[in-house]
């Protein structure tokens, strides 16, 4: 098997919950730029649907045609932005990365005094087990259910696991032809 100490064990959490602090930021970060993007295109479309409507009303009558070309871009663009509300997921994401930030100064605070010396392998227990569920609280209570939260966590499995890195084992040679 392996061996892990305890003290290893609470680096391993405190890095795992670190990278999802940083990837919940990432993700809301990422959903913001997608709404900002989403409310340009709305504002620009509406100000041409805005402006092919003033010309359709002067000399030329080929202009409806782009008129209501633009009329409907600006309406696709509203469904979009209205339909893909990203509020939600953008404060779900900022919430859950500023409540883990917080356990993961826990964390860093709980690796200082045990570097120091000042706490006992049974305080770091009971201190590493009140982190955990602290963090277990946020996960539950705190991240949205989007594929973003989906790829946090399976980074979060494939990128430290806890488990040791054991070799495939090896293919036995193959048993030599009869003649």
């Amino acid at each position: 098997m392996f061996d892990l100490d305890i003290v290893e064990y609470v680096r391993l959490s405190y890095e795992s919950l670190e990278d999802a602090c940083d990837a919940h930021a990432e993700a809301a970060a990422k959903l913001s730029r997608l709404t900002s993007i989403f409310r340009a295109a709305t504002l620009a479309s509406t100000g041409i649907a805005a402006v092919t409507a003033s010309l359709v009303a002067g000399l030329r009558p080929e202009w409806r045609v782009a008129s209501a070309v633009a009329a409907t871009v600006a309406f696709a663009a509203c469904a979009a932005y209205v339909g893909f509300n990203q509020q939600p997921r953008i404060q779900g994401h900022r919430a859950c990365s500023a409540r883990l930030w917080l356990v993961c100064e826990k964390y860093r605070g709980l690796l200082a005094e045990l570097h120091e010396g000042r706490i006992d392998l049974a305080t770091l227990r009971d201190r590493r087990n009140a982190l955990l569920q602290e963090a277990s609280a946020v996960f539950e209570h705190a991240a949205p259910a989007d594929r973003y939260t989906f790829e946090i966590a399976r980074r979060a499995l494939r990128a430290r696991s806890g488990s040791p890195s054991v070799p495939p084992p090896a293919v036995p040679p193959a048993a030599p032809k009869a003649a």
